[in-house]
């Protein structure tokens, strides 16, 4: 999906060292600025020592694109870049603890069906559904669930990546839209 933000909402990347004290400086950047950052998520990168970090800030284009310029010459910070108007693949994972009782599960199993989800875990009483998509599907499936009982909800956040080049020698994020 591709991703359309928010009013307000920007998406910014960064590869950086993977190294302890590099987070804490780097949303510390963010909040000298007075940024409220709405998710983070970090995880290793494809190369070993590199951590990539997606954010998503709430600002306008110019006042979050100096952020992320000053993000790049962090001495932590290998690259930085605000994403939001390229074309951007974005995805959220989440895992939702919903009751679960032997005569509502197969009516439970029917709505996770729907929205494409998994059930990772079941208990007596409850089952764990892992939903990945972007924000409004897992908000949808959260709305869907709340009658049996959601008992917990564990989400990460936003993670995006531009779009490969449609092209050979084309720009990654930068296709021709159709």
């Amino acid at each position: 999906m591709t991703y359309k933000p928010v009013q307000g909402s920007r998406t910014v990347i960064a590869l950086v060292q993977d190294k302890p004290g590099v987070l804490a400086r780097v949303a510390g950047l963010f909040r000298r600025r007075g940024f409220n950052i709405a998710s983070l998520a970090v995880g290793h990168s494809e190369k070993r020592g590199l951590s990539r970090m997606a954010f998503i800030v709430e600002g306008d284009a110019e006042t979050v694109g100096q952020v992320a310029k000053q993000l790049d010459k962090l001495i932590d910070v290998v690259q930085a870049d605000d994403i939001t108007d390229q074309d951007v693949v974005y995805r959220e994972m989440a895992l939702v603890r919903v009751n679960a009782q032997p005569s509502t599960r197969t009516e439970i199993l029917q709505l996770v069906g729907i929205f494409r989800a998994d059930i990772v875990d079941v208990g007596a009483e409850a089952m764990i559904i892992e939903a990945t998509g972007d924000a409004d599907k897992i908000d949808s499936m959260i709305t869907l669930l709340k009658p049996f009982g959601v008992r917990e909800v564990m989400r990460t956040g936003r993670v995006a990546m531009p779009r490969s080049a449609l092209a050979k020698g084309g720009r990654d994020g930068f296709n021709v839209k159709r």
